[in-house]
């Protein structure tokens, strides 16, 4: 019966930490929808910067663009969609 409990703590815990690391717990911008730039502009503002992009999505009013870095480095980077600044990363 503990062992349940704990797996229950850990797979709640786990699920709260990967919720708020899709999008830093927090919206990327207040900006109404209208005011963002297409994907492919993010991208390419991203990639101006030195990164190589793989996939790339917005997601709860951030863009999320999984990166590989100037060392081949995974990195999953959270973006402005107004202006394509980079806000996070992990």
């Amino acid at each position: 019966m503990r062992t349940i409990a704990i797996l229950t703590v850990a797979a709640v815990t786990l699920g709260a930490a990967t919720a708020q690391a899709g999008s830093l717990g927090k919206p990327c911008t207040s900006a109404p929808e209208a005011q963002w730039l297409p994907i492919a502009q993010l991208q390419a503002k991203v990639e101006a910067q030195g990164y190589k992009v793989q996939k790339a999505k917005l997601k709860n009013a951030c863009g999320e663009l999984y990166t590989l870095d100037k060392n081949g480095n995974r990195v999953e980077l959270f973006v402005d969609p107004t202006n394509g600044q980079i806000i996070g990363q992990m």
